[in-house]
């Protein structure tokens, strides 16, 4: 096991964010048409180079020289669905880590069915709300749409398990975020409920996560960094808005001020190494839980 939490997580975030800025990681988006233009100006205001390069016979090439990968399955047409097996192939092939944010799957089963073909090729970050995070993992139904269902907590477990089965981190996000890898467990208090009300809100977070971890040492670490950051943002740019309208350019304005200093003050975050969850996953899969392949 790797000392990623021997320090404090909001030390170690802060650390990355200045890393980041720094080495501007490229990240490539397939994402949904909904919400293309407010993830592109999240990265870009968070300090990283976006890169929405999602058609068929530009998508492999362009992920192996790509810092990092986000496939999310918003609106996914058969275009984008071809020019994500493309991406994620590349992607698994070449080392370039990559992200996968199952929107919205569980009762519908074009997504449904791509996501569980995807997951198969290691995504270094699957990130999630809770109920799509238990429909990956085979014990859920979905959510309402996009809308979560199920709390995080009752995701704990689906989580410890994906991460066991594919090696992954696996981020669920809610009131509190939870990101582990299986053998370690953070919670992060941070957010606003006015990150909920603007459409794009939990989809940029993938990509901003595809960031941090294609500059971290491990994907759990950029994970953790990723949310911590973003929900930070997210507090400051609540504070003073007057409703959704006026977050949403507050928000890109908190990404881009944000500073290590003010994350290491603002965190609320507390960790557990070897969660019970992920052991007991673990043991039914016959893996080490956040094991390499």
């Amino acid at each position: 096991m790797s000392d990623r939490l021997s320090i404090d997580p909001a030390h170690s975030s802060a650390q990355l964010l200045d890393r980041l800025r720094d080495r501007v990681p490229l990240v490539q988006c397939i994402t949904n048409t909904v919400v293309s233009g407010f993830t592109a100006n999240s990265l870009l205001a968070i300090g990283a180079a976006p890169a929405m390069v999602d058609i068929v016979g530009e998508a492999a090439a362009f992920a192996r020289v790509a810092s990092g990968l986000l496939v999310n399955l918003g609106t996914p047409s058969p275009e984008q669905r071809a020019a994500a097996r493309e991406a994620v192939g590349a992607a698994h092939e070449s080392g370039t880590p990559w992200v996968l944010d199952p929107v919205a799957i569980g009762a519908l089963p074009i997504r449904t069915a791509l996501a569980h073909e995807l997951v198969e090729l290691r995504p270094a970050v699957i990130r999630g709300n809770a109920s799509e995070i238990l429909a990956l993992a085979g014990v859920g139904a979905g959510g309402r749409g996009v809308d979560a269902a199920d709390s995080t907590d009752a995701a704990a477990e689906a989580a410890a398990l994906l991460a066991a089965r594919f090696g992954s981190v696996v981020a669920v996000s809610g009131p509190v975020d939870l990101i582990t890898d299986g053998r370690s467990t953070v919670r992060i208090s941070n957010g606003d409920p006015l990150l909920t009300r603007v459409t794009g809100g939990g989809c940029a977070l993938g990509a901003v996560t595809a960031a941090f971890v294609a500059i971290a040492d491990d994907a759990f670490t950029g994970a953790v960094a990723a949310t911590l950051v973003y929900t930070v943002a997210a507090e400051v740019a609540a504070a003073g808005a007057e409703g959704p309208g006026t977050f949403a350019p507050r928000f890109l304005d908190a990404l881009a001020a944000v500073g290590p200093a003010e994350v290491r003050e603002r965190a609320r975050v507390s960790s557990t190494v070897g969660d019970v969850a992920g052991a007991s996953a673990a043991a039914a899969f016959g893996v080490v839980a956040g094991a390499d392949a």
